[in-house]
């Protein structure tokens, strides 16, 4: 049996990303289900703020990619140019909630399943909370939720603000405090300092590039990195070893299985590859896929 190399020493997390994002159109209850029947540990939703200030989610502020909005006549005059969104889009705070909910989901990656496009629901963060607390209850195991604060100063900067409601949603469904199954992540320090202000529940700051991990593990408890930082053209960078010494957990992203990194032959030597250097966590557009290799290298002897 292996002993993961982990801050904790257990197993690494693997976090849905997106649902099961891979098979069903992402950020669904359908894709959120879907993830929880294949045994991931978190569900990960992105959450973005309607007109009426109820949190809901989508990946992205603009609307085009995810959901049929451009089927939809009554929204023609909705479309619109806004500031770091290239082209005229729909964008989810000019649509109110009970609006967001005769709209209907679609696959927004290239290559992936259309089959199941204009079927599901877009979500509120409630009801992603209420499936959790279900499927929880129905498992035996109580299953983790993983939420994203997207676009937090661009919503602020419109009177739209993740904070409160946010927390009040996470304490309604008993996630409370950093030994509740919850992290809450963001793109924003500035966001993430907030946040460390109002609630006890560890946070994970997202990043493309290498942080001063000295200098921000004061305010979160989390790094959540692009997975090159980590490997790059196959070797180990040390981002790890750095992180841990700072007392900082590392949650990676995002492993597909028909998106490979070139260095490696195949999704299985890929994902063994960051197993072994002692990832946290990793976030997957397939969670069946990065249980499976889980399980294989925790086999391994």
């Amino acid at each position: 049996m292996i002993t993961w190399n982990t801050l904790s020493g257990e197993a690494p997390l693997v976090i849905a990303h997106r649902g099961a994002s891979g098979v069903l159109p992402e950020h669904t209850i359908e894709a959120y289900d879907r993830a929880i029947e294949m045994g991931a540990d978190y569900i990960e939703p992105d959450l973005v703020i309607t007109k009426d200030g109820v949190l809901v989610a989508r990946h992205d502020r603009y609307l085009s990619g995810s959901t049929n909005v451009s089927d939809h006549p009554e929204f023609a005059d909705r479309k619109t140019v806004k500031v770091g969104h290239d082209g005229a889009d729909w964008f989810v705070e000019d649509f109110t909630l009970a609006e967001i909910k005769t709209l209907r989901a679609r696959q927004p990656r290239a290559g992936r399943s259309v089959e199941f496009d204009n079927q599901y629901i877009i979500p509120t963060f409630d009801e992603v909370l209420a499936l959790i607390a279900e499927r929880s209850k129905q498992t035996g195991r109580r299953i983790g939720v993983y939420p994203e604060t997207k676009h937090p100063a661009a919503l602020a900067a419109l009177g739209l603000q993740h904070d409160e409601p946010l927390l009040a949603s996470l304490e309604a469904h008993g996630f409370n405090n950093a030994e509740d199954p919850v992290f809450i992540q963001s793109f924003e320090v500035e966001n993430l300092e907030r946040l460390n202000d109002l609630t006890d529940i560890r946070l994970v700051f997202l990043t493309e590039t290498k942080p001063d991990f000295t200098k921000i593990a004061t305010v979160i408890d989390g790094v959540g990195p692009y997975k090159k930082l980590l490997i790059s053209n196959g070797q180990d960078t040390g981002f790890i070893r750095e992180a841990h010494a700072s007392g900082l957990t590392v949650h990676s992203w995002t492993f597909r299985d028909d998106a490979l990194d070139p260095a490696f032959e195949d999704i299985d030597a890929e994902m063994k590859a960051y197993y072994a250097l002692g990832i946290d966590g990793v976030f997957s557009d397939f969670p069946d896929t990065a249980l499976r290799v889980r399980d294989i290298v925790k086999d391994t002897p």
